[in-house]
């Protein structure tokens, strides 16, 4: 009997790891259930599996209303059941296997994608990414983390890929539309410039150029308050509505001084002899 109690719980074990199989771990929904605590695949939103040794999705296309997924570093090659994930706005495939990438064209609703680490050698592999209207930031390459793809071995993959994805606002993690790229963009011709002119500090063969400005003269003027129409019509109300306060403030005192007048005026009863 006790041998039969050890064989059950090692039975869980491996049910709550997922099926080991050759190659790797396939997602069960033991597995997916013993991660999030939820007992309905459908319920779950948020899921993170981040270096499990997972080689086979399983049954993840099962998880309908998934939002945020993170799959890095694991073994993964083959992303078949992501296409049924129709509500994934967030996903992380980082150190992976993928080489490619066609199921994520299903995902219309997603928005954040990192691939870096994989085996995406080519931009027509990324080219069943290009219906993804909401999609605003890719990576391919990860330098903090010491991960890329063999397209970025291209000098010039970057700019082919904001040619091909012009709705992205971040590529590798930096900024290219949007809020904060004008000065990411300033930093990145200071590093140029300043790259260029300490190349050839040592020749002596050329004077130093004056410095040049990298932005125009009103830049950095602060510039007037812009009003919307709505403020202005606001602003409107409000004084329309001040004035009447402030007349009827004028007739109240009007009529408490007519009505002391009044009563001034009347005789003292106490001054009657009888």
């Amino acid at each position: 009997m006790e041998g039969h109690g050890e064989a059950e719980v090692e039975e869980e074990e491996e049910e709550e790891e997922g099926e080991e199989e050759e190659g790797g771990v396939r997602i069960t929904p033991q597995l997916l259930k013993a991660s999030t605590g939820e007992f309905a695949l459908e319920s779950i939103l948020l899921l993170k599996l981040r270096g499990r040794g997972i080689a086979h999705l399983g049954c993840l296309g099962d998880c309908a209303n998934l939002e945020w997924l993170d799959l890095s570093g694991n073994a993964i090659a083959q992303l078949g059941p992501l296409a049924a994930l129709k509500s994934l706005a967030v996903l992380n495939l980082s150190r992976n296997r993928v080489a490619s990438l066609e199921p994520l064209g299903s995902c219309h609703n997603l928005q954040s994608l990192n691939v870096a680490g994989n085996l995406v050698s080519s931009l027509q592999q990324l080219r069943c990414l290009t219906g993804l209207r909401r999609l605003e930031s890719l990576r391919l390459r990860d330098p903090l983390a010491r991960l890329a793809n063999p397209l970025c071995a291209a000098p010039a993959y970057r700019a082919a890929l904001a040619d091909m994805f012009p709705g992205l606002k971040a590529i590798d993690g930096e900024r290219v539309s949007g809020r904060g790229s004008e000065l990411y963009q300033l930093c990145r011709d200071l590093d140029s410039s300043l790259g260029r002119g300490g190349g050839g500090a040592g020749t002596g063969t050329e004077p130093p150029r004056a410095a040049q400005p990298w932005v125009e003269a009103s830049f950095w003027e602060p510039r007037p308050p812009r009003r919307s129409s709505i403020m202005e019509e606001a602003y409107k109300q409000f004084g329309e509505v001040l004035q009447e306060c402030r007349e009827l403030s004028r007739r109240a005192d009007d009529t408490i001084a007519q009505a002391e007048r009044a009563l001034s005026g009347r005789p003292d009863p106490n001054s009657f002899v009888f």
